[in-house]
């Protein structure tokens, strides 16, 4: 059977990884001179207490190719088909870990890394998307084939308290003309070609989350569902309920946004990704 692999920006958590039969590696979380792994050897909630008090914005840095390298060898122990998803190379290095990873591996083994363009909540349905391909028995080349023609249908609007930290995380991409008077203002962003992209500027936060409710109601058919927040459990609740409906449950899923997203993000964010029905 195809392996499948991830990085932590996807959001999938260790729990998760197990259930979903997927390998995730961590990217790398810096505060000073401590470096931790993303949501293993610093777990989400501690991470946000932590940044809301930290003077100095954490860092962070990609997964490295040894690292890529090794998993995929050791993975080739069990199959000679992996697939490996990555967090947009538009924000970070890891594809082209990925790609370094895989030229390093010297057993016979068929290695497919595929840029997301995509994060969080999306990039997690892309990965679930996949291995479910994978345990119904498609090989490498039929998964590969639909998963990249999954990527435009997959949608993400994400709402933050603030601008700020992308702004001070150098990742504010096109968002940049949401900057000034807007900064406190509860954005919507959303993901396309790989970069971040502003869609509203809403005056309030209820106002913000109707828009990602209207938003997810908007299509008439959807495959998968993912909501997640950072530090907001109760409006969390709150967009779950209102979505419930929309798929299946197995088909909906939440999460929390990992502590490298969340360098960038802050604490206040919450979002809703969609799979767009074929």
């Amino acid at each position: 059977m195809v392996k499948i692999v991830t990085d932590s920006c996807s959001g999938i958590n260790p729990e998760s990884a197990e259930r979903f039969g997927v390998t995730v590696l961590p990217l790398y979380i810096h505060f000073g001179n401590e470096i931790y792994q993303d949501n293993i050897d610093l777990t989400t909630e501690e991470f946000y207490r932590r940044l809301e008090k930290e003077e100095n914005l954490p860092t962070s840095s990609a997964v490295n190719p040894d690292t890529f390298a090794k998993v995929f060898t050791q993975l080739a122990k069990e199959t000679d088909e992996i697939l490996t998803i990555s967090f947009s190379a538009m924000l970070s290095g890891t594809y082209g870990a990925a790609l370094q990873g895989k030229a390093m591996v010297g057993k016979k083994c068929h290695i497919e890394v595929i840029d997301s363009q995509l994060a969080i909540g999306a990039q997690m349905l892309l990965v679930v998307f996949a291995t479910k391909l994978a345990q119904s028995g498609a090989n490498l080349d039929q998964i590969s084939k639909r998963v990249k023609n999954a990527i435009p249908r997959i949608h993400l609007r994400a709402t933050l308290y603030t601008l700020e930290y992308l702004r001070k995380g150098g990742r504010i991409g096109k968002a940049q003309a949401l900057l000034g008077s807007l900064l406190k203002v509860n954005p919507i962003l959303t993901l396309k070609d790989g970069m971040i992209f502003p869609v509203a500027r809403p005056r309030s936060r209820t106002q913000a989350i109707n828009q990602l409710i209207d938003f997810a109601k908007s299509f008439p058919h959807i495959e998968a569902l993912a909501v997640e927040d950072a530090t907001t459990h109760d409006e969390l609740e709150v967009l779950a309920e209102k979505l419930k409906g929309l798929v299946p449950p197995e088909n909906f899923y939440r999460s929390k946004i990992d502590p490298v997203i969340g360098i960038h993000l802050g604490p206040g964010v919450l979002g809703v990704s969609v799979l767009e029905g074929e």
